[in-house]
């Protein structure tokens, strides 16, 4: 049975959940409130429903709930320990560092080392650019990815997304996973029973398949042929080889895990300050005059990437969030495991 709560409610939930799989309480309402805003922006597949996966890894010790977060500046870059915390944990940190560095540069990468699963990235990026910055950032996956012909997945589909402010109107927002499918998009297929389209995935033998299970066990197929393996190529360099140590070279490469999510990886976000190259007025009107020959160009009203996502959001804030079953199910079982009963 489906459920519909109000956004608040989801949020105290999900940070009760957190904090009772071990989270400090700041840190869990943090993450519980980008998590259920990826929700509301039409984002399930990187939302509540990731909950249970999360507080398993940390029960595991994958991820760490008490992280002890640092950083260092070198040379107008800055260097990321997250210390094995869950993305949505270090996201805020690593943003807000950002853009106190626009204060003083133009530009700033920020590597990041040893963090869990950012889950939507299109949400960090978005908070950059609510706060004025232009933000790109990709994280690195396990292998899931093969071109046809390969025996095994041989690369991440390393997710990468941008963000830009709008002048009047809500951020361009971007998000991609380099395969044809983001892997969250197979789960929910298997955890709903359904098939997934062709030209998704192949299984174990490097066949076509439209099984969710098989396709698990197979290899994500890179959206665009060799073009969405080179940006994912791209992101291992940015994300991994940058921050690479003695550490990251000595541990075995990170493995796919049945319910998703990685844990100790490395993640990457660059932030532009963009009135820093100009006059801050004519880079709004390019953005406006862009956009608008843009969306006059179709035969219907076009739409910029973000859009839909911010509208799904408004609607949701002010009428309240709808699951499905399957996640209703899943949740009402995680909160009775943890002494935290679902709220609906």
């Amino acid at each position: 049975m489906r459920a519909k709560l109000s956004i608040l409610d989801l949020q105290r939930w999900s940070t009760a959940v957190l904090v009772a799989g071990g989270m400090q309480h700041a840190h869990g309402a943090a993450a519980a409130s980008l998590i259920v805003r990826s929700d509301i922006r039409g984002r399930a597949t990187h939302g509540v429903a990731r909950l249970g996966s999360y507080v398993e890894m940390m029960n595991q010790g994958l991820l760490n709930p008490r992280p002890r977060m640092s950083h260092d500046e070198r040379h107008g870059a800055i260097v990321f320990e997250a210390d094995g915390a869950l993305g949505h944990v270090a996201a805020p940190e690593i943003i807000a560092l950002g853009i106190a560095a626009l204060r003083t540069q133009g530009n700033v990468l920020v590597v990041v080392r040893e963090i869990g699963h950012l889950g939507s990235l299109g949400i960090h990026a978005l908070a950059a650019a609510e706060a004025g910055a232009f933000c790109l950032v990709g994280q690195q996956a396990p292998p899931v990815m093969a071109m046809p012909g390969f025996t095994r997945a041989a690369l991440g589909n390393n997710p990468i997304a941008f963000a830009c402010p709008m002048p009047n109107g809500d951020p361009l927002v971007f998000d991609m996973a380099c395969s044809e499918a983001a892997r969250g998009h197979i789960l929910l297929a298997a955890r709903e029973r359904r098939a997934i389209p062709e030209g998704w995935a192949v299984d174990e033998a490097g066949e076509p398949t439209t099984d969710p299970q098989r396709a698990l066990r197979g290899a994500l197929l890179p959206a665009g042929g060799h073009k969405g393996m080179g940006i994912a190529m791209m992101v291992e360099v940015l994300a991994a080889a940058l921050g690479a140590n003695a550490a990251s070279m000595a541990r075995p490469r990170p493995r796919a895990r049945e319910g998703g999510g990685s844990s100790r990886v490395g993640a990457f976000f660059w932030f532009v300050d963009p009135g820093v190259f100009g006059n801050p007025a004519l880079f709004d009107a390019y953005m406006e005059q862009w956009t608008g020959f843009y969306l006059a160009s179709g035969r219907e009203a076009g739409r910029l990437p973000g859009q839909r996502a911010a509208a799904l959001e408004r609607a949701a804030r002010e009428t309240g969030i709808q699951l499905s079953g399957a996640t209703v199910r899943e949740l009402r079982v995680l909160g009775e495991n943890l002494g935290v009963p679902f709220p609906a």
